[in-house]
C-alpha cells in the first residue's frame, strides 16, 4: 500500500534506484537459537522486491500485460544475526540483466552495516507462456535501459547455479 501511494504521489523511480523499507525482527521471525530464522530473510526480502517493483512502475507494466516474475535462483550470505525486536532496513536494488533475467540484490542493514545479503535471478514470464525479453520490459516502462553491465561474478554465479532446462530430463542422482 505504501509503495502504491508513493508511486502515485512521486512518480516512478529509476530502475537502478536503491529501495528501502524499515522493518523490525518479530517473534515469528526468530528460530530456536534466538535470532532471525534463515528462511525468513527471503520472505522479508520479498517485501523489498515488491516495494521496488511497484515504485519503479515495473509492477504496473507487468499487471497490464499479463506478465509475472519468478525467482529462478537465489543465494544468501549471512554476516551477523538479527535479534528479536531489532530494527533493520531492507535495501533492494536491480543490479543488471542478461538476455533472459534481471538480477537483484537485497541487504539487511543495521545503522549502515550489512548483516545479510541475497542475490536473485528473476525471470519475467507471460501468463500465456514464454519469457518477456528485457528490451520489451524497458519499452513497457517507457525508459531506456540505463543499468550497468553485470559484474563478472554475477555471470559466474548464474552459470554455476543453473539447473538444466525444463525441456530436458533432470534426474536426481547423487554421486
Amino acid at each position: 500500500m505504501r509503495a502504491r501511494v508513493l508511486y502515485r504521489r512521486r512518480g516512478a523511480l529509476a530502475p537502478d534506484t536503491v529501495g528501502r523499507i524499515r522493518l523490525r525482527t518479530l517473534p515469528t521471525d526468530i528460530d530456536l537459537l534466538g535470532h532471525m530464522n534463515n528462511g525468513r530473510y527471503a520472505s522479508l526480502f520479498d517485501l523489498g522486491r515488491f516495494d521496488l517493483l511497484v515504485r519503479t512502475g515495473i509492477w504496473q507494466a507487468m499487471s497490464e500485460r499479463g506478465w509475472y516474475g519468478v525467482v529462478a535462483s537465489e543465494s544468501v550470505t549471512f554476516r551477523k544475526s538479527l535479534q528479536l525486536w531489532q530494527r533493520f532496513t531492507v535495501e533492494t536494488r536491480i543490479i543488471g540483466h542478461d538476455d533472459k533475467a534481471v538480477y537483484q540484490m537485497h541487504r539487511a542493514v543495521v545503522r549502515g552495516e550489512v548483516y545479510a545479503e541475497m542475490v536473485l535471478r528473476v525471470r519475467f514470464l507471460r501468463r500465456g507462456g514464454g519469457i518477456v525479453p528485457i528490451e520489451e520490459l524497458f519499452e513497457a516502462l517507457h525508459r531506456p535501459d540505463t543499468l550497468a553491465p553485470l559484474p563478472q561474478w554475477i555471470n559466474d554465479w548464474a552459470a554455476g547455479a543453473a539447473l538444466p532446462s525444463t525441456r530436458v530430463p533432470a534426474p536426481s542422482v547423487w554421486p
